[in-house]
């Protein structure tokens, strides 16, 4: 399952982060990838120690665990800073995996990535995320603002840009519930509990589902 959220950020939040991240000091983006994808990765980044990016950052995270179908999907345990990078014209990042363990000197389990589109689709050519997801290669490209969630496990790749250039951020998160079926009923259970208030205001059907997904998080969440 894959999670497309638009305006995830205002076009203003947007164009404030990338005229931020335009600041830092980019770097070739093989620097940091493993052996396995070093020959398929060619887009640059924004070093990821530079002070400058941390209200960039901050903006991001805040808008992602202030959005409802983000944290009932995800259900977040931690997510890690934004990275920022930089797909100039000519540049791409073939298909790939997203490393198991993140976080450096704390580590976590990515479980969830996230894309999030920095600049106007029309301002560049190419540059379409394909995910790998429920048996179909998914082509998103999505209006600045946009975010796509997907399951870490994927193999996904960033088509070539022909024109222009690409500004996004990527993140990842680790959720409570490490298994995406579990996470999916998770968020039909919620949905349905939301749905049953609308219909009868304390109705004993939402409770019912209520106490369901509480009880099935007991049995899967990871503390």
């Amino acid at each position: 399952m894959l999670l497309k959220i638009e305006g995830l950020l205002s076009a203003a939040d947007a164009t404030r982060i990338r005229e931020i991240a335009t600041k830092a000091a980019y770097t070739d983006g093989r620097a940091t990838a493993g052996d396995a994808v070093r020959d398929v990765k060619n887009n640059l980044q924004a070093t990821g120690q530079d002070q400058i990016l941390e209200e960039a950052r901050k903006m991001i995270t805040l808008a992602l665990l202030k959005n409802d179908l983000f944290t009932q999907w995800v259900l977040p345990r931690r997510v890690l800073p934004a990275m920022f990078n930089r797909y100039d014209t000519g540049m791409e990042y073939g298909g790939h995996v997203d490393n198991a363990i993140m976080g450096g000197g704390e580590p976590m389990r990515a479980d969830v990535s996230i894309t999030v589109f920095l600049n106007d689709p029309g301002e560049y050519d190419g540059g379409e995320l394909v995910i790998n997801s429920d048996g179909e290669a998914n082509r998103v490209k999505l209006p600045i603002g946009g975010a796509v969630v997907y399951s870490s496990t994927t193999i996904h790749r960033v088509m070539p840009v022909t024109r222009g250039s690409r500004h996004a951020a990527v993140i990842w998160a680790q959720s409570f519930v490490r298994e995406e079926a579990r996470r999916e009923i998770l968020l039909e259970l919620s949905q349905a509990a939301k749905w049953a208030r609308s219909v009868s205001s304390g109705a004993h059907e939402a409770m019912k589902l209520s106490k369901v997904r509480a009880n099935l998080m007991r049995m899967w969440a990871e503390l």
